[in-house]
């Protein structure tokens, strides 16, 4: 199905609210192509979920004191962005397959807006050519959908080294919208604590190095140090960086999450601290810096239990 087909549908959603349903089904389209095309672990319908959800869970604390004009419009856009955000997912050419892919920062973000704007551009002209004005949407609509996933660009800080949206700190015009999915995008561990953070960062692993995949399925991982040391020792050392990045990026979530929410009505930010964000203290971090094996010595075997990677190479 084309997305000339998708548009052209002889029943038209005569409503907004139907509208969002329909864009909501080409990117998911979309997205199940990106999945199954790109070995996709963690950006998959699992993670538009947890998104979609967190994003809620934000909302609910936030909007109830803000004084939002159309607020039902408002949350049709969130949960649109927190289905979109990843839509299209590109990564750098490898020239070695036994090394962690890469993604180039904001380029899947803007080839996923460029793809998504394409379609509402080409709906809302079918929509305006049948009367249905109230069903299309407006400029500022697209203009917040950009924001959003805009702000989902990740960059690496070295200071801290761990990753951060650098929207929420540059972007003076940075959206509600936008900011609610931002934090909901990267904030498994405040929200769902450390099993579920953990469970990322397996995912993660997995699909940024896809080569390892086999590795697992046909069992010849468990000789390849007999087998193939080198190999074995290249897949043990790239574990082990993503031990030290679960922990640096625990770090730089606590010590970055007051500002990142100070945009938010004051009203909402003990909620949000003691609730929302129940997870997002010191002694959860604490946990997870004691509970990650990143010592430099730790054993192919020890870190392939913690990240349980037999458990979710076979899903």
């Amino acid at each position: 199905m084309t997305l000339h087909d998708l548009v052209t549908l002889p029943d038209l959603p005569s409503t907004f609210t139907k509208v969002v349903t329909q864009i909501e089904t080409f990117v998911l389209l979309e997205f199940d192509s990106q999945i199954a095309q790109n070995q996709l672990y963690y950006h998959n319908r699992a993670h538009i979920n947890s998104v979609r959800r967190r994003a809620n869970d934000i909302s609910n604390t936030v909007l109830q004191y803000c004084n939002i004009d159309d607020i039902t419009r408002m949350r049709l856009l969130l949960d649109l962005c927190a289905i979109a955000h990843d839509m299209i997912q590109v990564f750098v050419p490898q020239t070695d397959i036994h090394t962690t892919r890469r993604r180039e920062s904001g380029v899947s973000e803007s080839l996923t807006f460029e793809k998504l704007s394409n379609y509402i551009k080409n709906l809302n002209q079918q929509l305006k050519e049948h009367g249905l004005e109230d069903a299309v949407f407006s400029d500022a609509d697209i203009s917040i959908i950009k924001n959003a996933i805009d702000a989902t660009v990740c960059h690496y800080d070295p200071s801290d080294q761990s990753i951060y949206q650098p929207a929420i700190y540059e972007n003076k015009d940075l959206s509600l919208v936008a900011l609610i999915i931002a934090l909901a995008d990267i904030n498994s561990l405040g929200m769902e604590g450390i099993d579920i953070y953990n469970q990322e960062g397996s995912l993660l692993f997995l699909e940024e190095n896809p080569d390892v995949i086999s590795l697992i399925k046909n069992q010849s991982i468990k000789n390849l140090a007999v087998d193939n040391r080198s190999l074995a020792e290249n897949i043990r050392q790239r574990l082990v960086k993503r031990a030290r990045f679960q922990v640096n990026f625990a770090k730089s979530r606590l010590m970055r999450f007051r500002n990142e929410i100070a945009r938010f009505p004051s009203e909402a930010i003990p909620v949000l601290v003691n609730e929302t964000f129940r997870y997002l203290n010191a002694e959860t971090v604490q946990e997870v810096e004691s509970s990650t094996p990143t010592d430099e010595d730790t054993s192919l075997e020890d870190l392939m239990a913690f990240f349980q990677l037999d458990k979710y190479a076979a899903v």
